[in-house]
């Protein structure tokens, strides 16, 4: 049974930083995808970040050169660096995953992704 379990959230300034993680359980698939998704309160879910099995990245424009996604495969753990928060980016923070690598042309669409956490709550005040 695949599990994925995020920690890390918590509240923090604007311009600071926070480290979530994601503890990964039963996935033993060679070739994933897995990203970040946060959701601000009262808006639709959206992806920040991804990372295949290779370890190639993808970030969403309003994060790129603040956000980091890597992994730990021997933690099995995912992590979200993410630098210079700003109060728009509160909200509920998941990671999700899929085998078969990461498809880059349409790797935001949530529907792509069957594996969830369930989220850890990021407060950014101003």
């Amino acid at each position: 049974q695949v599990q994925l379990m995020e920690s890390g959230g918590g509240s923090v300034q604007a311009g600071g930083s926070l480290r979530l993680s994601c503890s990964v359980s039963g996935f033993t698939y060679s070739s994933y995808c897995m990203v970040w998704v946060r959701q601000p309160p009262g808006k639709k879910r959206e992806g920040v970040a991804a990372i295949d099995n290779d370890g190639k990245t993808n970030y969403l424009d309003a994060v790129s050169g603040r956000f980091i996604i890597s992994q730990d495969n021997a933690k099995n753990t995912l992590y979200l660096q993410m630098n210079r928060l700003k109060p728009e980016e509160a909200g509920m923070y998941y990671c999700a995953a899929e085998r078969g690598g990461c498809p880059w042309t349409t790797v935001w669409l949530e529907y792509q992704y069957n594996y969830w956490g369930q989220g850890t709550q990021v407060t950014v005040s101003s």
